[in-house]
């Protein structure tokens, strides 16, 4: 029976990740590691929380003993490592979060599972999801590949790029069956509203500015997060031991013409006149090390097993807004800071 971590579990992205495996793999033990910082909420796994392949455990993964303790009760075979610090806007402030939670709390996780998987590391996997940010920038043409070199140019870049580099060592060095996975930038349900889109969705709902950096013409390439969840459990099932697996959504759009559609959707399902929302754009000062335009090619992951987008990103745009439509009170937890006690009042005295 494979007994897994999913580091990480309440956040944006892992409680995707959580929810699919423990939906699909009744079979499995699902334990969701997770320090419960600003951006991981219970609230958004609240539909599977008492699921008996599943269990929540608080802890941090710079806490090596805590970890350890956790291999230990559960057996654990295998981990998905997602926790990480990941706003680069925090990370010019702070960069030393950065440093201690995706690179001293990837190392802690690694040397746990060297430690208690050393007799026989056959069987056991330790799968990492970075970002394509660690390749840097790119011109106005190519694509990022698994061979790109890296190159980041944020705090929050440089210490995702030094966590790979140790996960790699690790496999290298110590024989621990790794794979590492860099995607673009995701949306969709149960993103934390400090990112471009669910900020400006959250405020169009408030008729608040809508914030765009520089001239808006910064590109990213967006991967809805439910087509990020399924790349994970397929490479976590059938991905190549030592390979690096570049996943995107083969949608580059520029922030500007983003969030003019994102305002046109909104318009239309608010019932608000056409151009009521476009007039809450306000260009602010670029914030520094701002990369250009990142674009991935997934060329890797579609020929080798045949994952590909479900969605196009208009529709995956519009079905995040539905989301947080119908789910106003979860928005409305997080944006007042409500959602950090639920623990507290769920867990704390189970």
């Amino acid at each position: 029976m494979k007994k897994i971590i999913i580091t990480g579990g309440a956040g944006f992205i892992g409680s995707h990740v959580v929810r699919r495996f423990v939906n699909r793999y009744p079979q499995y033990l699902i334990i969701n590691v997770d320090a419960l910082t600003y951006a991981g909420n219970l609230e958004n796994l609240v539909d599977i929380e008492d699921k008996p392949n599943y269990v929540f455990e608080k802890a941090d993964i710079k806490d090596k003993t805590t970890i350890s303790a956790i291999f230990d009760k559960y057996g654990v075979t295998d981990i998905v490592h997602l926790a990480a610090e990941s706003h680069v806007d925090r990370s010019i402030l702070s960069p030393m979060d950065f440093v201690y939670t995706n690179v001293i709390g990837t190392v802690n996780l690694l040397e746990v599972a060297k430690e208690k998987w050393k007799a026989d590391y056959t069987g056991h996997l330790f799968y990492h999801i970075s970002t394509d940010e660690v390749y840097g920038a790119l011109g106005d043409e190519g694509l990022f590949t698994e061979e790109t070199r890296y190159d980041p140019h944020s705090p929050y870049s440089a210490s995702k790029a030094a966590s790979d580099h140790f996960v790699r060592a690790y496999y290298d060095t110590y024989g621990i069956k790794t794979i590492i996975s860099n995607c673009s930038n995701n949306y969709g349900p149960n993103h934390f509203p400090e990112k471009l889109i669910p900020l400006s969705i959250n405020n169009i709902i408030n008729n608040k500015p809508l914030p765009v950096y520089g001239d808006g013409k910064y590109t990213r390439d967006w991967l809805y997060v439910k087509d990020h969840a399924i790349a994970i459990d397929l490479l976590f099932h059938e991905g190549k031991i030592g390979d690096t697996y570049n996943i995107g959504g083969f949608n580059e759009w520029k922030n500007i013409d983003l969030v003019m559609l994102l305002c046109k959707q909104m318009d239309e399902k608010l019932g608000r006149e056409p151009g009521t929302s476009q007039q809450l754009i306000t260009y602010v000062k670029d914030r520094p090390g701002h990369d250009r335009r990142y674009a991935i090619d997934a060329g890797k992951i579609n020929k080798e097993l045949g994952w590909k987008p479900s969605v196009t990103f208009e529709e995956g745009l519009s079905a995040t807004i539905d989301w947080f439509l119908n789910n106003k009170t979860w928005l409305n937890n997080v944006t007042s800071g409500a959602y950090a006690s639920y623990y507290d009042h769920q867990y704390e005295n189970r």
